[in-house]
């Protein structure tokens, strides 16, 4: 089993990092090269390089050393040169594994045959996105509760529009986010300027209010002592616990954001695993139009992780202090830093939403919520506390005391199965792995078999 260790090793080799990150400065090595990895030679060593007089973004200085995902990316590659023929399993990052259905691969694949013809050639498209695919996302997610197909933005991702939006709000807005929740809100919250310095005893920027969401609270937090902010990042289902709030819940943050003059930035692109009746958008809930943006994607509910494609809804309701309404500026940023989402892909999309689409789609999401529940029931026939896996791909498991990096290490390292360590989503993920279900049966099985006989 694991022994009880804290991060002192995880401490010291940021501290090495950091170390050499300002060595690297001092002598202006090129990007791209470090003094770990460059190559003395004997007549210039030691010798500066030439260096322009452009000043870093003291705001990029503020970021960790690595983006989450890409770090562990990092360890796999380290892992797979030292164990080449391991069989290793890939339960980390949240990358789809099963092929798109035809019907919806045909569909791009006719379009991109027009584009070699004079009467099927698009170019330049509108920047918010294909009037038909507006009004398909309109009437699929959001019937009867009042969002029109001109209050949504198709894009090339979620992510993409979590950037897109901070360049709306801006610096001098105040932010809280859950915790544990996806790292994109807190870095592109530091990367605008709104974070503050980073709390190296807490790992905490300073200027951002953590919401804690663990299951002593119901992966809810307690508004009630929740300072008030501009900006709710708020997703559910909750990457990385799994957690779709309830109905109750959200009314709750729906009341609170009003009260406070809030807006809510809400990530649904969990919504279509959603099995109980927790809303699958904030704007189920009364008022939201006033309060609220929701992003999501189709890239875990369609396989669209390599095409890109998702979608921004801002209501026309929803204004600023000063009452100029928030879409109109957001319209403004996508038509200045955008030039639409490929034509190939929105032409996926359409075929996502159409009925044989969409059904071959369910069945997908069906097969992932299959594996989540092999790898629950795998993890509780251990006597681990396991969450999430019920609305949502991810699995939320606890190891009492343990340090989680050190729990992600001694994982790869014994069973040869990737997971995603739990402190990488913030403080509060702390002693648990995230493991992912997108992956094909036969190594949700062979997993389970290994975990099981590990743990």
């Amino acid at each position: 089993m694991l022994p009880k260790q804290k991060g002192r090793i995880h401490c010291t080799l940021m501290a090495a990092g950091a170390w050499r990150e300002q060595f690297d400065h001092m002598f202006c090595l090129f990007p791209g090269t470090s003094t770990a990895n460059s190559v003395a030679h004997p007549q210039t060593e030691m010798a500066p390089r030439h260096c322009s007089k452009v000043p870093r973004n003291v705001n990029l200085e503020k970021l960790r050393s690595g983006y989450l995902f890409p770090e562990i990316s990092r360890h796999e590659a380290e892992h797979l040169q030292k164990n080449p023929d391991e069989g290793l399993i890939r339960l980390g990052i949240g990358d789809t594994t099963h092929p798109i259905p035809d019907t919806i691969t045909l569909a791009m694949a006719e379009h991109v045959r027009g584009l070699s013809t004079i009467q099927g050639y698009r170019g330049y498209g509108a920047e918010q996105g294909n009037m038909a695919l507006r009004k398909a996302i309109a009437g699929k997610f959001y019937q009867d509760m009042g969002i029109e197909a001109n209050e949504i933005f198709v894009s090339d991702g979620a992510q993409c529009d979590i950037s897109r939006l901070q360049l709306l709000l801006g610096p001098n807005v105040t932010v809280a986010v859950q915790d544990p929740s996806f790292p994109a809100y807190i870095d592109s919250s530091v990367v605008v300027g709104q974070a503050g310095e980073l709390e190296e005893e807490t790992g905490k920027y300073g200027n951002i209010i953590y919401m804690n969401c663990g299951p002593e609270n119901n992966f809810f937090p307690d508004l009630s002592a929740t300072p008030r902010t501009d900006i709710i990042f708020f997703c559910s289902p909750n990457n990385p616990t799994g957690h779709a709030a309830s109905r109750q819940q959200l009314k709750q943050l729906v009341e609170f954001a009003r009260a406070n003059g809030s807006i809510i930035v809400y990530d649904s692109a969990y919504a279509v695993y959603i099995r109980d009746e927790s809303p699958k958008s904030i704007f189920e809930i009364p008022g939201a139009r006033e309060v609220a943006i929701e992003i999501s994607s189709f890239s875990k509910f369609a396989g669209f992780t390599g095409v890109r494609l998702g979608w921004t809804v801002v209501p026309e309701e929803l204004k600023y202090s000063n009452g100029f309404p928030v879409i109109k500026d957001f319209n403004r940023i996508v038509c200045t830093c955008f030039n639409g989402a490929s034509n190939i892909a929105q032409a996926g999309g359409l075929a996502c939403l159409s009925t044989d689409g969409y059904q071959a789609l369910r069945k997908v999401i069906g097969y992932y919520m299959e594996n989540a529940k092999i790898l629950v029931d795998g993890f509780k026939s251990v006597d681990l506390k396991v969450y999430g896996g019920k609305n949502a791909p991810y699995i939320w498991v606890h190891f009492p005391g343990l340090n989680s990096w050190n729990v992600f290490g001694e994982i790869l390292q014994k069973t040869n199965i990737v997971t995603v360590p739990g402190r990488g989503f913030g403080p509060a993920g702390e002693e648990y792995i995230r493991i992912s279900s997108f992956g094909q049966r036969e190594h949700i099985l062979e997993a389970s078999r290994r975990l099981k006989f590990y743990l």
